[in-house]
């Protein structure tokens, strides 16, 4: 017996149904798929934004909390509060005058080091002995680096006996908006704005206020205020 083939297909009719409902199916799975791509990249700026903010704002209040050189010649001695009274401890650029990797009170950073657009130094204290003596001083310098795709934001610390020498590098942030660099703005116990003070009026509260962009610049600026307070007295 030879079998006959059937000659049964599809319609002109069902195929076009066909097209048209995987036309409605395709639409909105296309749309779920772009629209989880673009929220997945605005996601990962965003948490690489935030990143950089907390490593940064951890880093600053813990630099300020630290701040305050003393100055150890007899005539600083507070006999009130049994310590020698400090003497300037923050320098940050004024008058067109830039704080300049080697030069200024605390100088922090190898050759080359851009300027710093702020810098603070500190000691601590040591009640052992019968005469207190100067220990090392800890300077760190936060400073805005250009390369050829970031604009970064870097923490150098240097120590007193090798100020040239930089003891760590961290690159804090990544992505700073180049149009909106940060300025240090600092607050005495008495109501100053000076960054410069001695004694009392060395800053107790100082503020960084960052502009943070994604690598990608398709996402809205972040901005965030670091904030940190001195606890040296």
């Amino acid at each position: 017996m030879q079998l006959r083939k059937s000659d049964e297909g599809f319609t002109l009719i069902e195929l076009l149904i066909s097209i048209a409902i995987l036309g409605i199916i395709a639409f909105p799975l296309g749309n779920a798929v772009i629209s989880y791509l673009h929220n997945t990249d605005a996601t990962v700026a965003r948490l690489g934004e935030s990143h950089d903010a907390q490593i940064a704002a951890a880093y600053f209040a813990q630099d300020i909390e630290s701040l305050g050189v003393r100055n150890w010649t007899s005539g600083s001695y507070d006999a009130a509060t049994k310590t020698f009274l400090l003497q300037q401890s923050v320098e940050v650029p004024q008058g067109g005058v830039p704080v300049s990797y080697n030069s200024g009170l605390y100088p922090c950073g190898a050759a080359g080091t851009p300027d710093a657009l702020l810098r603070i130094a500190w000691d601590d204290f040591s009640a052992g002995g019968a005469t207190p003596t100067p220990p090392p001083q800890i300077r760190v310098a936060y400073v805005v680096e250009l390369t050829a795709t970031e604009t970064q934001l870097h923490r150098i610390t240097c120590t007193s006996s090798a100020p040239l020498t930089p003891t760590s590098d961290v690159v804090i942030v990544h992505h700073l908006d180049p149009a909106h660099l940060p300025v240090v703005t600092c607050l005495t116990s008495t109501g100053s704005t000076s960054c410069t003070g001695t004694g009392t009026a060395v800053p107790q509260y100082l503020s960084l206020p960052l502009t943070i962009k994604d690598s990608a610049d398709t996402d809205p600026l972040y901005i965030v205020t670091l904030t940190g307070q001195r606890r040296q007295t």
